[in-house]
């Protein structure tokens, strides 16, 4: 017998990507293939991409690059939200040897019976209307928690994005189906669940988008919550919106979701709200830190924010700045505008000057390390539990509170994948928390 074939993957961008991405490899393993890293040599190399900003779409060629470099003979296949959107683009790239648009992508092997390489690169891509039914996905094996896709696609108009166009309308997995992924999550020994989509909050509309909501997300999130043998489920980045009281009263009080939030606010002044066709204003926002605050007084909050959108004035950006200085919030993740074709934004007047994208960006990524250190100090001294991580990081093994609080211990293999009370005593030099344990355990 022959050895199998190998294959490689390589993901960029969001949790969802990783999700669909352990999701296909299987597919490949069902079909005999041999799953190894992305720098050892492989047959064919999987390049799941991403269009949300420039940088995803110049880290393309050098992957690509990388492939070529393990084996110059391999094939080499792109698919992902870039791929859907600029196919012709990528198919250009030297070493690409196939492109799967936005539904190909999960029929992945029904195109590789001929791997033989040709001048150009085929290009299999849908028309984005017809990305309209579901297929479920979630990942394992690649770290301790999995990410577990509930929702895809998105029916806002926000006038930056570019997802819709690359991922088509909104629609949810069956409530079913769903559980019995988690199940299957749990059956593998993975301590924790992260709900993945792309507006996760919208959960609810059928397999083929329609406006029928036969669960809501909060039915979601109640049933989750009796899925037996998973420590902890984590809600990811969810529209302000879209969280309701209902769904943060219930988490306060879970069994097994975590005081966790990531909501995107994009922009702290409501004129570039409403340039960005947001569907909340400014004073929204607050009222939804302010209710899971009131619950939750340890919760972690992230927030996504974009600086240089088109018009947005140096009045503007200092009134999204003073506005997250004094909210309670945790975190930032931050990001300078990027013109993306085909959006209306790419279109507005006033376009602000890169140098000055990268500096607001600069500004509020110091004040993101500002708030994450001042909410690292107001969680010392009190009892979390903190599940380990797989990776041995410059002889540490790196782990997270239930409340996102990011702790560091010495190496120990064993306890990979485990769950331990702590106290958190004190932040290092590099920004991570040391901690004792409890129940006489050893000082760390």
């Amino acid at each position: 017998m022959s050895d199998p074939k190998k294959v490689a993957f390589y993901t960029l961008g969001c949790k969802l990507n990783f999700s669909e991405t352990s999701t296909i490899a299987r597919s490949f393993k069902n079909e005999g293939f041999e799953r190894v890293d992305f720098s050892d040599s492989a047959d064919i190399y999987v390049i799941n991409t991403c269009s949300v900003t420039d940088n995803a779409d110049k880290r393309f060629k050098a992957i690509v690059k990388q492939a070529q470099k393990a084996n110059a003979d391999a094939f080499v296949i792109a698919i992902g939200c870039y791929a859907q959107l600029k196919p012709e683009e990528l198919a250009d790239v030297d070493g690409v040897d196939l492109v799967l648009g936005a539904t190909e992508k999960f029929k992945i092997t029904d195109y590789l019976n001929d791997l033989t390489r040709s001048e150009f690169a085929q290009i299999h891509s849908c028309e984005i209307e017809d990305a309209d039914f579901y297929v479920s996905a979630y990942s394992f094996g690649d770290r301790t928690r999995a990410f577990l896709k509930v929702q895809d696609g998105c029916d806002y108009k926000c006038t930056y994005c570019t997802i819709p166009l690359a991922r088509g309308i909104s629609r949810s997995d069956k409530l079913e189906n769903v559980l019995k992924n988690a199940a299957e999550i749990s059956a593998k020994g993975i301590k924790e669940i992260v709900l993945t989509g792309v507006n996760i909050g919208d959960y609810g509309k059928g397999e083929f988008g329609n406006k029928k909501h036969e669960h809501t997300f909060l039915d979601l999130v109640q049933a989750l919550d009796e899925v037996e043998g998973i420590e902890r489920l984590r809600i990811s980045s969810i529209e302000p919106n879209l969280l309701k009281n209902e769904t943060i009263h219930f988490v306060s009080q879970s069994k097994t979701f975590v005081p966790h939030f990531h909501i995107p606010l994009q922009s702290g002044s409501n004129d570039i709200l409403k340039a960005m066709r947001r569907r909340y204003m400014r004073e929204v926002y607050v009222d939804r830190v302010e209710t899971i605050k009131s619950v939750m007084p340890n919760a972690c909050i992230g927030v996504d924010v974009i600086v240089g959108f088109p018009g947005e004035t140096e009045a503007h950006f200092l009134e999204t700045y003073n506005f997250l200085n004094e909210l309670d919030i945790s975190y930032l993740h931050v990001f300078a505008y990027s013109e993306r074709d085909n959006t209306p934004a790419a279109e507005m007047e006033d376009a602000v000057p890169l140098k000055v994208r990268k500096k607001r960006s600069k500004m509020l990524r110091g004040l993101s390390a500002k708030k994450r250190r001042a909410f690292y100090e107001s969680q010392l001294g009190g009892t979390h539990t903190v599940l380990f991580e797989g990776e041995n990081k410059e002889g540490y093994i790196h782990g997270f509170t239930e409340n996102y609080v990011k702790v560091k211990t010495p190496w120990n293999p064993e306890l990979v994948n485990t769950l331990h009370p702590i106290v958190l005593d004190k932040i290092d030099e590099d920004g991570m928390v040391r901690f004792n344990y409890v129940n006489s355990r050893a000082t760390v």
